[in-house]
């Protein structure tokens, strides 16, 4: 059921980068607490590229993530409770309590799997598109990457091969600037650019700004058009920021790997913030919607908090389980 406050794409598209953006600082601030025992990678300022993304995925298509997979996870319709469940280990989690925060996996709406090894889905999710070809589908794989992932061994492979058999494959990738601690100009040589290098491999490629939900949700609108219209995989790069640390719930602006004033212009350009200022202007929400929209989502996830504390450790015995797929 659709909720009353997400009643157009454009009240959709804040809607719920307001609910990722306050699930994320609710873990954030109640990490502290030491009950969410697994690491936790956040991506605070970056809830555009997510949101315009998945309003434009069918609940049909798949999409695999990385580490940092909260928001796509939310964005592809993922269950919040399940996924506080799995932060918090408990046998209700998505996971069963198994993977934690980088390992969230929901296939009744098409979320394939997020893991720990930086690259390590993008194989999955080009192997995910070649089922869909072979089986005559008009399905789309979305694989969500950032912009360290385009340097592994596993990213070129796997999207030259999407390229050589024109896979229905969505390449989106999060260039928040970071590989952890170091930027990408000490990351790959001067001049490269992320877009144009997976143009090379042979994918139709281009670049966008990442923290506008309607540009977001425009530019994959068209390459998921092309890709249901068979003209093979399709790579778009975002440019966007996180907030947080590259691990954990807190600020490090102070060890010196980036500025306050690089952190400044890019907090100026806050996807959520932005976004509710222009859909105000137009008159299409108001301060009531704005405040019951945060009240709705306030009252979910705390809901959901409730439920993972409340919910079971797995059974010792199930550590062994599901490891294999039975035959």
């Amino acid at each position: 059921m659709v909720h009353p406050l997400r009643a157009n794409q454009a009240c959709a598209g804040l809607y719920d980068m307001m609910r990722i953006r306050h699930t994320e600082e609710q873990i954030a601030a109640r990490y502290s607490q030491g009950e969410m025992r697994c690491p936790t990678h956040l991506s605070i300022g970056q809830e555009a590229v997510a949101t315009g993304v998945g309003l434009v995925l069918r609940t049909s298509d798949m999409a695999v993530s990385g580490h940092r997979a909260h928001a796509h996870y939310l964005a592809k319709g993922g269950d919040l409770t399940a996924m506080l469940a799995e932060i918090h280990g408990k046998e209700t989690g998505c996971a069963r309590g198994k993977g934690g925060s980088m390992h969230l996996i929901d296939e009744a709406v098409g979320f394939m799997g997020s893991t720990a090894i930086v690259g390590g889905t993008i194989p999955v999710g080009v192997g995910l598109g070649l089922g869909m070809k072979l089986a005559g589908t008009d399905q789309v794989a979305c694989v969500f990457l950032g912009d360290a992932a385009t340097e592994t061994g596993a990213f070129y492979e796997a999207a030259s091969f999407a390229a050589l058999r024109k896979l229905p494959v969505l390449f989106i990738c999060e260039n928040n600037l970071y590989s952890v601690y170091t930027p990408l100009e000490k990351r790959q040589p001067a001049g490269r650019e992320i877009w144009r290098m997976a143009a090379a491999l042979g994918l139709a490629s281009n670049r966008h700004y990442g923290n506008d939900v309607e540009i977001v949700c425009a530019a994959a609108g068209e390459a998921v058009a092309a890709i249901r219209a068979g003209d093979g995989p399709q790579f778009l790069e975002f440019s966007t920021y996180r907030w947080l640390e590259h691990c954990g719930p807190n600020y490090d602006n102070d060890i010196g790997y980036r500025t306050q004033e690089e952190f400044r212009i890019w907090s100026e350009q806050d996807p959520v913030r932005t976004y509710a200022d222009r859909l105000t202007t137009s008159g299409h929400i108001d301060g009531v919607w704005l405040s019951d929209a945060a009240a709705a989502i306030a009252a979910e996830v705390d809901a959901a908090f409730a439920s993972a504390r409340a919910a079971d450790f797995p059974a010792p015995h199930e550590a062994a389980m599901h490891l294999y797929r039975e035959r």
